[in-house]
């Protein structure tokens, strides 16, 4: 039997997580991934520098982060490989389940939800705050609903899947090179400026990342949902990102409603095309998703687990 890392992984990351005691001690290893983001920024993305020279500079950061993660991540399974053995595929495990969320996301959507179903809407707005960019001042209850569904789908490929296929393909330097990327994709690879030239790159290397992901993560949701196909099919291109659509539009049509559309970032409304199509999403719906998303889950872990099983 070949050794299970991911499905052992995923089972540390579904019974403990990363606890807040924890964090508050130590941290996370994306602060220190985030650390390197921001000295590379405080070097290169100057304004005096050109466009060009900032692109460099960016490129440069990625370079630096994504190989330090690979390079610790390598030679700590390398240890724990020959110091262990047979027995190292343990530690590996131990060393890659901080960087699945699938537990850190349901503890940020579930308040969410509690406080929609208290009809507690300020409540709500200052939970999905934690979880979205946009503005949530004037959210309205489907509004709330809608912002925290789209977050649960698209952290589903980001947040589980994607780092799962990594593991599963590269081993720990995989995960960690990909929880790297991811770090400065969300930091520094805006396309609005000054961000546009220096995480230029970034967001590049995170749209390749997430290209399969992605694709795997709208069909398990399909699956689980039990529908969503065609939305799917048809709407993934309506996203601006080249992969969150897949899972956003997958969970559109397995819910029967529409998501997406015009949003306010920073007080300035966006236009957004509206994904899915049916009625406007509630605390229901957003049950229902992280029903759907509990099953995703568990999909996973079967996929991990027959990928494990002797051939």
């Amino acid at each position: 039997m070949a050794e299970p890392i991911a499905l052992i992984a995923l089972a540390l990351d579904g019974a403990l997580g990363w606890p807040r005691w924890l964090y508050r001690r130590v941290g996370h290893p994306v602060g220190g991934f985030a650390r390197i983001i921001e000295w590379g920024a405080r070097r290169w993305k100057l304004p005096m520098r050109s466009p060009r020279q900032r692109r460099l500079g960016g490129i440069a950061t990625l370079l630096l982060v994504t190989g330090i993660a690979a390079a610790v991540a390598l030679l700590l399974q390398w240890v724990a490989i020959e110091l262990l053995g047979s027995h190292g595929w343990l530690v590996v495990a131990i060393l890659a389940f901080p960087a699945i969320a699938q537990r850190s996301l349901l503890e940020h959507v579930r308040p969410v939800l509690a406080a929609l179903e208290s009809r507690n809407l300020g409540q709500a707005r200052d939970a999905v705050a934690l979880i979205v960019g946009r503005d949530t001042e004037q959210l309205d209850a489907p509004a709330v609903s809608r912002a925290a569904i789209e977050s649960l789908a698209e952290s589903f490929c980001d947040g589980v899947i994607a780092p799962l296929f990594w593991l599963i393909v590269l081993g720990l330097p995989g995960v960690w090179a990909f929880k790297a990327i991811s770090t400065a994709d969300s930091m520094i690879g805006h396309v609005e400026q000054p961000w546009r030239d220096f995480g230029w790159a970034a967001a590049r290397a995170d749209d390749f990342a997430n290209w399969l992901p992605a694709r795997i993560a709208g069909a398990l949701i399909c699956l689980s949902g039990a529908g969503g196909w065609r939305t799917m099919a048809r709407d993934h291109g309506e996203h601006a990102s080249p992969n969150a659509g897949w899972p956003e539009a997958a969970m559109a049509g397995a819910l029967g409603v529409w998501l997406a559309g015009p949003v306010a970032y920073d007080g300035v409304c966006h236009d957004k095309p509206v994904i899915g199509a049916g009625g406007k999403a509630g605390p229901g719906e957003l049950r229902k998703a992280i029903g759907i998303y509990i099953k995703a889950c568990a999909l996973a872990w079967i996929i991990a687990g027959v990928l494990a099983w002797p051939v």
